[in-house]
């Protein structure tokens, strides 16, 4: 068999057995899924709102910005953390000392965390369409829409995840790496227009897969009436379409490279550095 088949076999199995002991652990279960909780409980107490300016439920407009925030946020933060722990306990060394290793864990990784997004965007959006009154459910064209926005947003947004957590040597500074994607979700545009900001925040937030998400989400679930809301005034489907390509293409080209360069200085005197700062710190 191609080794590199072999190791893909062996990442898709690896990430389905991590997938099924979260989904059967009540404390990781827990955390990964009490964010969508807290947000269906917003979308419950804003369903009776307007947007400003029209009679459109403010909750359905909020719905699936909170859906593309949880692909884009997920996606980077997950990943990122999880590759920060792992590699301080040992599981990348690990890796690295099987053949095509490396190669099996990030495949591992993506398949566990792309699931749990997937998981989580079903908790949000689900209950949300019987909850909610304005979403445009029932045009085929939007679930496509729906469709290739969550794959595309994956793709772009894992392998960055990816190349942030092999620059984090240490878990516990992995909070002020969260900062850079908070701020980003924060420009993006992806709960009010960008035609609040000024012109040069605006564009800085059109730079980034989280305005395109939130956009494209908004495109598949909302009537075309709210695309005059948007800061073009349209859906730009081809625009996102070429927006969230770019970054996967970047992500997928980059994320190998950083991740070999990250594999080829690990060894086991520098997991054992890091365990003993570890303890030092704990104790």
């Amino acid at each position: 068999m191609n080794p590199l088949v072999n190791a893909v076999r062996a990442g898709l199995s690896r990430g389905l057995i991590e997938l099924r002991q979260t989904l059967t652990t009540p404390i990781d279960l827990w955390n990964h899924l009490l964010p969508s909780l807290i947000y269906l409980v917003v979308l419950y107490f804003t369903r009776g709102d307007t947007v400003p300016g029209t009679t459109f439920s403010l909750g359905a407009r909020t719905l699936p910005s909170l859906v593309g925030m949880t692909v884009a946020f997920s996606g980077l933060t997950t990943m990122m953390m999880s590759l920060a722990v792992e590699r301080e306990d040992g599981t990348l060394l690990r890796a690295k000392a099987v053949p095509n290793g490396m190669l099996g864990y990030l495949v591992g990784k993506v398949t566990l965390v792309s699931s749990m997004i997937v998981i989580n965007v079903a908790i949000i959006l689900v209950p949300g369409l019987f909850l909610l009154d304005g979403l445009a459910i029932g045009s085929v064209s939007g679930w496509l829409t729906l469709a290739w926005v969550l794959v595309l947003g994956l793709i772009a947004t894992l392998p960055l995840g990816a190349i942030l957590g092999s620059l984090i040597d240490n878990p516990r500074n992995g909070g002020l790496a969260i900062l850079p994607a908070m701020a980003l979700v924060a420009i993006s545009g992806i709960f009010y227009p960008l035609d609040g900001y000024p012109d040069w925040l605006a564009d800085l937030g059109r730079l980034f897969p989280v305005y395109w998400l939130g956009l494209g989400m908004r495109s598949a679930l909302l009537p075309d009436s709210m695309a005059a809301v948007e800061h073009t005034g349209s859906w730009q489907h081809l625009a996102t379409f070429g927006a969230l390509s770019a970054w996967a293409i970047v992500g997928l080209c980059a994320a190998p490279i950083v991740l070999r360069r990250m594999a080829r200085r690990e060894s086991g005197s520098a997991v054992i550095a890091r365990r003993d700062r570890a303890l030092q710190r704990a104790a």
